[in-house]
């Protein structure tokens, strides 16, 4: 999907979440460098750079990639952003650590744009080197339903900015569609409302262990946090790590 309009809803919503920084955190640690698929604004990627990362960051939306040039150049940091599409991409060299945080996988909505992402990760991946990513575990709210989840943003101008959300879940194609609604009310009290549609395609943990398989990667681990928790009815998340064999070739 176009995240191009999504943009500043992105930033407004997402841009002080931080439950998954440590983890991708302290893989980066022990890793020479860093490609991150899906890299958005720059959330991720901005944090590793602070900590001394060496990171390259793939994103397909141009204004998503504006934005994260403009962070890391006002806090001067030396970090690689490309763009690219995770489907296809040839960067011609490869990295011991992928990460593909915060659902990025779930804009792959069909089987072949899956393998291919696995194959072109695989393809980038050092031998002996690590995939890890994070999913959303398949729990929705009511569908159908308009509904404020709290997110209520304040601008220096005094304007103020409510999202609503309404959601519809295609169980068979496992797809989740979300339209937003926001709400910007001015000081003068002028109301306008954005509309945008979020589509995601959301995965099984079993669906998973065997997309990895499939596509060569060994030592797959699903966790249920970023703390290690295991993955139970109660997860709100997927933590998936796997490996490329040591001995396996380009």
């Amino acid at each position: 999907m176009n995240y191009d309009p999504l943009t500043h809803l992105y930033e407004l919503q997402y841009h002080t979440y931080r439950d998954d920084l440590h983890f991708y955190a302290k893989l980066a640690q022990d890793s020479s460098q860093v490609l991150e698929l899906g890299s958005g604004t720059g959330r991720v990627s901005l944090h590793l750079a602070r900590r001394g990362a060496k990171v390259t960051g793939l994103e397909l939306s141009p204004e998503m990639l504006n934005r994260a040039r403009e962070k890391a150049t006002s806090e001067n940091l030396a970090l690689e952003l490309i763009q690219g599409d995770m489907r296809s991409f040839e960067l011609g060299r490869t990295f011991p650590l992928i990460i593909v945080p915060f659902n990025a996988l779930m804009h792959l909505y069909t089987l072949p744009d899956q393998t291919k992402a696995l194959e072109r990760i695989y393809a980038h991946l050092e031998p002996g080197g690590t995939l890890a990513f994070d999913v959303y575990v398949p729990n929705f709210g009511l569908e159908g339903v308009l509904r404020h989840e709290g997110e209520t943003f304040f601008d220096g101008d005094g304007s103020r900015t409510d999202v609503f959300v309404l959601q519809r879940i295609d169980r068979l194609k496992q797809m989740a569609y979300t339209q937003y609604f926001v709400d910007t009310a001015d000081f003068d009290g002028r109301l306008e409302r954005g509309f945008h549609t979020l589509e995601q395609r959301y995965f099984t943990r079993f669906e998973l262990e065997w997309m990895l398989k499939c596509a060569g990667f060994e030592g797959v681990k699903i966790g249920g946090s970023f703390e290690g928790a295991p993955l139970d009815s109660s997860s709100y998340f997927m933590v998936v790590q796997a490996k490329k064999s040591s001995s396996a070739g380009d």
